[in-house]
This record gives structure tokens, sequence and C-alpha cells, in this order.
């Protein structure tokens, strides 16, 4: 089956194709943290891609699995909030896309209008 423009095929999601909210291209400074299999709490600073009112897409190094739990925080507005990864896609040279859903969304924590 063909794929429609702009659609791409994804190891892993949650959710399927449900969204909810707006999204918005957006470039967030944003710290990620979970903690490593038996070894030390990792974080990772990256920057969105797209966000909306319940998460956003990232690109990380990093290889985590879905429902993996992260803290996620916006370094633009220092709001941190418990998240976890819905979407895994393909990877890419500079890392794998991630969707990462808000577990207690707050509707301004991106400090944007979605």
């Amino acid at each position: 089956m063909p794929l429609n423009l702009g659609e791409s095929k994804a190891i892993g999601t949650r959710h399927g194709e449900n969204r909810r909210g707006r999204r918005m291209n957006s470039r967030v400074p944003v710290r990620l943290e979970w903690d490593a299999a038996g070894g030390p709490r990792v974080s990772v600073e990256a920057h969105t891609r797209v966000v909306n009112p319940y998460g956003c897409m990232v690109v990380l190094e990093h290889s985590l699995e879905l429902e993996h739990r992260v803290a996620l925080t916006n370094l633009a507005t220092d709001s941190s909030n418990a998240a976890v990864i819905v979407w895994k896609g393909n990877p890419r040279p500079d890392g794998w896309e991630y969707g990462v859903e808000l577990v207690a969304p707050e509707m301004d924590f991106w400090g944007l209008e979605l």
C-alpha cells in the first residue's frame, strides 16, 4: 500500500493516528530525563520539532521503547511534566523521532498559543 505524501512508516505507536489538539511546528528547547536500566539517570537536551497542548515530537540519539516514562522540561519556561513515549519513528541520521505525551498536560506548558 503506497504511503500518502507526508505520511511515514513508524516503528511503533500506541495510539495509531489519533491526535488531540492543534499541532504547531516549533523549536522549543527541552530536557528529557529518565532512569537507565541498571544505570544512572540520563539527562539529554534537545529541541522539539512539533508541539501541541498534549505533547511534542523530538529527535534523540538514544533508543527508547514505547511506554518509557520520562521527565520533560521546557527550558524556555522552566516548567516540567511527567511524560511517556507514545510513538517511535524510523531512525534518522541525527537520531530517532519520538512522540512524547504529557501525563498531566498544562495548557500553557509550551508558552505558546495553541
